[in-house]
């Protein structure tokens, strides 16, 4: 189990609706996130980065 959640208002995801857990593992674990050609809205990294953040922070 996680020992600790933050939500977030969203998550990356593909035009198609999927929700793109790679990026989210990246950018927790300080990786390249790769590709994201076909990412529906940027701005939802920049959230996650942000979640990760304070998460860090906070541990």
């Amino acid at each position: 189990s996680p020992d600790a959640i933050h939500f977030v208002n969203m998550l990356p995801k593909t035009r198609s609706g999927k929700i793109m857990r790679r990026v989210i593992r990246a950018v927790y674990q300080g990786d390249n996130i790769g590709d994201l050609s076909t990412i529906e809205d940027d701005a939802t990294v920049d959230m996650v980065r942000e979640a990760v953040d304070v998460l860090k922070g906070e541990l």
